[in-house]
């Protein structure tokens, strides 16, 4: 054995890899990713010296080794410069090479390392170290190889290596986009006109560059230009795709919630017809110039129907262009400013109809110009910003369930080109126990997205921009309340699965806009919801056709907007302080005014929940209805407010929670009406809520969320009980299970109990007995009514239940259960327990 050792550690030092088998192969219970990404910046290598560009490059790969042997391929996406490598590039390796030594933002009006001692990083740049290396486009085509080399003799997978073009300021110094060729800029994000433009066109140059060695003509698309210089750029020096940064490729504006057609004032659509062309134009010059490599896009901060209606990104006509891309990934931002809920409406939106069945998740580990690494600071070493999206999932068109196939690490080196350990040892285990527990039916909320009647409504009546760009913030600002959105399809594809397979959804609600009238997606929904299905439908209804406002019991009236008071029967939060009973409607932000009433205030079926009053003028904004020979089916019905406004800068700006009611909230509040509730209790109404997602996994139930307050406390009761988190303990109260969370957290149920009050706790335990995966031990029950939800293929005769005995369990024979109703999906029940449960299987 010894002899081995000494071999196997004599082919290490060498620089070879031993080969050991398998013994796990179970990898991710079948969930591998396709790619793994670690995105890196030049800093860590501060020597122009070969030997130590090995050591950091094999230093990167073994850091990462236990998460990358979950791939079939490994990326690495070098952050060299700002872009402007690509730019600048003659042709030549000996060409000194500009790369992003900073920290900050070098392309201010103070040089680097300049400028008052109180200045911003954003106001000036300083170098990251005492003289940093001077390197040559030879040098990056050598760490190109070095990387390539190292990675596959470490990891034993294909190495691909990405090169990356930013819109803006921030990188690396940039006499192309500031000096030479300013006429390129348009957006405003870091200031006023310091982003490039992907539809603009360049003034005459007449130096010479290695796609045009005679200079630029006036007039040259931008598209044309970076298509040609990545073209040779990426050849010459060894690359595998392009990274687009910062929203480049999908409009001028990628941060804003105002752009080319919304400025904050009234939507322009004149404008979307040519904006769409000169967006599609960028793609189809580049492409032209730059055919094969692979795109990767960094995509912008906002949703799918806010890109569209403010900045005329046609994603639709983007994805369908085969442009060999991958579609963008959720936005960092979400550790910047803690708006979880745009992260998640931005992500899932862009996912809801996609290229082919690529999509991927991004996360935050370093930032490597702006000193701070969110794993560290920004996210406080709390994995929420791993577990939310993750919990994600898209349903395509044949119904099956679909996992991001990429996974990328922004960056795996800090500000100081230092790697530290700590980040990828920490980060790692929740990484893979988010895919171990990832998805693999519906969520209790599908998201029912109209990909194709945004666009399709955007060019054929632009008066729906309004309507348009609303439902997405209406959505962002109910997950940011706690609305346990998850999981998303479109409407065609959800059109596609109920037909096939029309019992899908039955464990689900599923969450819609109003369709448009007479259309295929009407008679779905009507269909859904009178053969048994659940619906929650929000928005204005404007454009309803008589058969769905039959349905909702609805009909229209005079529009209102301005200030109202709200009243409702619903049972709100509990709060030390109420909150107000005042809200703001403005139709700008809110899709036009209200007008919605119920028709027939005498159906039987119809519960009226919640009003706007203003003034003598009331109208109805929540209510439900159920008919009893829809076999079960329900649907309720929000009109929705947009409680934010455009106060400037770069989001919408929500009203203060202690003047105004937050109208999203109403979103939470109604899933009560098909059981699923949940509630917080809180100081007053200014405590940020937290945010929840719950999703299916192997036939339990997963809860992640995140505690921007963990002074607040949570109640929850679903349809089969309240559940009971695996590894804690509740104190039950009028049947919700109430528990104190920290500031992120990721718990497992398997067990819900109808049980009015008791402290009952739900433990791990070790069963002792053979081939048994699970065994879990409840105890505190008072004749109560248990639901249990073994893994998938659990069987009843492979489930074995105890009551109040211990090891070895064969002492007492097994308590009786008996399969649940199908209508909460594959679980079996116990009922009228007292004192522990012990289950395993």
């Amino acid at each position: 054995m010894r002899t081995q050792l000494v071999i196997i550690l004599s082919f290490v030092l060498l620089g070879f890899t031993y080969d050991t088998p398998n013994l796990d192969n179970s990898t991710l219970r079948g969930k591998p990713f396709n790619n793994i990404t670690l995105e890196l910046s030049m800093k860590p290598f501060k020597k122009a010296d070969k030997a130590y560009i090995g050591q950091v490059a094999t230093e990167l790969f073994t850091q990462w080794s236990s998460l990358l042997r979950h791939t079939d391929t490994v990326s690495v996406m070098l952050w060299t410069s700002d872009g402007s490598e690509i730019l600048d590039y003659t042709g030549k390796l000996n060409q000194p090479l500009e790369w992003a030594k900073y920290m900050g933002n070098p392309n201010t009006e103070h040089e680097v390392g300049s400028g008052p001692a109180d200045l911003s990083l954003h106001q000036r740049a300083l170098l990251y170290m005492d003289n940093p290396p001077a390197f040559t486009y030879g040098d990056l085509k050598y760490i190109i190889q070095s990387l390539k080399e190292a990675g596959k003799r470490i990891t034993g997978k294909p190495i691909r290596i990405g090169a990356t073009f930013d819109p803006g300021p921030e990188f690396a110094h940039s006499d192309f986009k500031y000096k030479k060729h300013p006429e390129i800029l348009g957006g405003n994000a870091m200031g006023h006109k310091t982003m490039v433009s992907c539809y603009s066109t360049l003034n005459a140059d007449n130096q010479a560059y290695a796609g045009f060695p005679k200079g630029i003509p006036a007039n040259t698309p931008f598209g044309t230009f970076l298509g040609r210089q990545s073209q040779h750029f990426l050849t010459d020096l060894g690359y595998d795709y392009l990274w687009l940064s910062n929203g480049f490729g999908f409009g001028v504006e990628g941060w804003s919630s105002t752009g080319a057609i919304f400025d904050g004032k009234a939507f322009a659509a004149e404008k979307l017809a040519n904006t769409r062309e000169l967006i599609a134009g960028f793609w189809n010059l580049f492409r032209k110039e730059c055919p094969a490599f692979q795109i990767q896009t960094r995509g912008t901060n906002l949703s799918t129907g806010a890109d569209l209606a403010r900045d005329g990104v046609d994603l639709k006509q983007i994805y369908s262009g085969h442009y060999n891309m991958l579609p963008p990934p959720n936005s960092p931002w979400a550790a910047l400013d803690g708006d979880f809920g745009l992260e998640m409406v931005g992500y899932m939106s862009r996912m809801a109809e996609l290229p082919d069945e690529r999509y991927l998740f991004r996360y935050y580990t370093h930032d490597p110009w702006w000193v701070n690494s969110p794993w560290l600071d920004r996210y406080g070493q709390e994995p929420h910003d791993i577990y939310l999206p993750m919990a994600v999932a898209r349903i395509n068109a044949k119904g099956e369930i679909k996992l991001p196939t990429h996974l990328n690490f922004l960056t795996a080196d800090n500000t100081y080109g230092e790697m530290p350990a700590q980040v990828p040892d920490e980060v790692t285990p929740h990484i893979l126990k988010a895919r171990y527990d990832s998805p693999t039916a519906p969520g209790p909320l599908v998201w029912v997205y109209p990909f194709e009647e945004y666009h399709t409504w955007a060019y054929k009546d632009g008066k729906r921009l309004p309507e348009i760009y609303y439902g997405d913030w209406l959505i962002r600002q109910a997950i940011n309340n706690g609305f346990p959105l998850n999981t998303i399809l479109s409407t065609n594809s959800f059109q596609n699965v109920v037909a096939a397979k029309p019992t899908y959804f039955n464990e689900s609600v599923l969450v819609s806009i109003v369709p448009e009238a007479n259309s295929s997606l009407e008679k779905s929904l009507i269909d859904f919801v009178q053969n048994g299905g659940k619906l929650l439908v929000y928005g204005p209804a404007d454009h309803a056709g008589a058969a769905f406002m039959n349905l909702l019991n609805l009909q229209h009236t005079s529009a209102l907007e301005g200030d109202f008071q709200v009243s409702s029967s619903i049972n709100f939060d509990k709060l030390d302080k109420p909150y107000p009973d005042k809200i703001t409607h403005r139709a700008l932000f809110s899709g036009g005014g209200i007008a919605t009433q119920v028709k027939n205030k005498a159906d039987a079926g119809t519960k009226v929940l919640a009003k706007m009053t203003q003034g003598s003028h009331s109208r109805d904004v929540v209510w439900v209805r159920e008919k009893p020979e829809w076999k079960g089916g329900k649907v309720a019905y929000v009109r929705g407010t947009n409680s934010s406004k455009f106060t400037g800068g770069k989001l919408l700006t929500p009203d203060d929670p202690e003047q105004l009611f937050t109208g999203p909230l109403l979103m939470r509040y109604v899933l009560n009406e098909f059981g699923l509730d949940y509630r917080i209790d809180k100081k007053n109404p200014s405590v940020k809520s937290p945010v929840l997602a719950i999703s299916r996994s192997s036939n339990g139930f997963f809860f992640s969320g995140y505690c921007p307050n963990t002074t607040v406390t949570h109640r929850f009761k679903m349809p089969q009980g309240a559940p009971l988190l695996t590894g804690y303990e509740t104190e039950l109260t009028n049947g919700y299970s109430v528990y104190n969370l920290p500031k992120a957290w990721h718990k497992e149920s398997r067990f819900f109990v109808e049980q009015p009050d008791g402290i009952v706790s739900c433990q791990e335990m070790t069963s002792g007995v053979q081939h048994m995966k699970r065994c879990i031990r409840l105890s505190g029950l008072k004749n109560a009514t248990v639901r249990i939800y073994p893994d998938e293929g659990v069987t009843e005769q492979g489930l074995h239940v105890y009551a109040n005995t211990g090891y070895p369990w064969g002492k007492k024979p097994q308590a009786a259960f008996k399969p649940g109703d199908k209508k909460y999906g594959n679980h079996y029940v116990v009922e009228h327990a007292t004192g522990d449960l012990v289950v395993f299987w």
